[in-house]
């Protein structure tokens, strides 16, 4: 008489867990950190002191969906594309694509169903919104394929996405943007992307390697970018305050923050830091008193009233 087949009991959490870590690693893919850049979205809202009123608050966090989505889209896009190289760096490595948590094929087809969510849900809030999704993508998935390897370009490709962000919580709430707002927005993301590349260059170990159009610029070039994108920010902000007569003081004070902010950084990035802006505000103190000090200047001359 033949012995019974042994069998094995899957316990039900088991079963579950392996659903589960896959999740996670998606999301991971996704890179939620990532997301605190799309809170841009608030910048025009409440310069123009409308985020408390009725359906603002609501379309704007729409518009903060709607722009993660779209972002993280281009992100799994990107991986995908640069999986090979991922795989060699000692950081990038961990990803999730690069170390076989998440398949290219499945990393594509959350990328397809986060980019329609993105443009679909932004035209439901508003149209101009999905149409500002629409350029974001267009942008970020060109920069993937073309713009990332030629100096220059690339460095105005990052920054456009920035000014995107802020873009999409105007529209969504129907503000009008001046040209004070789009120059400091503008100015400071070339700021923020001339540090970064700055701190890429500085690294010495598999970067130059991996990015190949890190090797066409020179500390020299990109601290001047810097300095002159710093310059430009805070000549283009006092210049807004100017047009802000009624709550000059507010204003006028919040300068020597947002100065004292693009110095600070500046200090820090020619230190050696700078590739995670949201971590070196963070984790810097005076960056982060600097930050609290400028959002209450500048609040209290959006929402004070004399």
């Amino acid at each position: 008489m033949a012995a019974p087949a042994e069998t094995r009991t899957v316990a039900p959490s088991d079963r579950s867990a392996a659903p589960r870590a896959r999740a996670r690693a998606l999301l991971r893919a996704c890179r939620p950190r990532q997301w605190t850049k799309n809170l841009l979205v608030l910048a025009a809202p409440c310069a123009a002191g409308v985020i408390g009123r009725a359906g603002v608050a609501g379309d704007v966090a729409g518009a903060f969906v709607v722009m993660c989505a779209a972002s993280s889209a281009t992100y799994l896009v990107n991986d995908v594309r640069d999986v090979e190289q991922d795989r060699v760096h000692p950081v990038k490595r961990h990803r999730p694509i690069a170390a076989g948590e998440v398949s290219t094929r499945e990393a594509l087809v959350l990328a397809a169903a986060l980019a329609l969510l993105s443009v679909g849900g932004g035209a439901v809030i508003a149209p101009g919104l999905g149409a500002v999704a629409l350029l974001y993508l267009a942008l970020t998935l060109s920069y993937s394929i073309w713009w990332r390897g030629i100096v220059a370009l690339d460095l105005l490709a990052i920054a456009a996405g920035f000014v995107l962000r802020p873009l999409a919580g105007g529209v969504a709430s129907d503000i009008y943007l001046s040209r004070w707002f789009v120059l400091v927005t503008g100015f400071g993301a070339i700021f923020l992307v001339a540090a970064k590349r700055f701190s890429e260059l500085r690294d010495t170990g598999t970067s130059l390697r991996v990015r190949a159009t890190l090797r066409r610029y020179s500390a020299r070039w990109l601290l001047a970018l810097l300095a002159g994108a710093a310059i430009a920010a805070g000549a283009a902000y006092i210049g807004w305050v100017a047009t802000r007569p009624s709550h000059l003081v507010w204003y006028g004070l919040s300068v020597v923050p947002f100065i004292g902010w693009l110095v600070r950084y500046a200090q820090l990035v020619a230190a050696g830091a700078g590739q995670a802006p949201e971590e070196l505000i963070l984790r810097d103190r005076l960056l982060l008193t600097l930050s609290v000090t400028w959002s209450v200047l500048f609040l209290g001359g959006v929402y004070v009233h004399h």
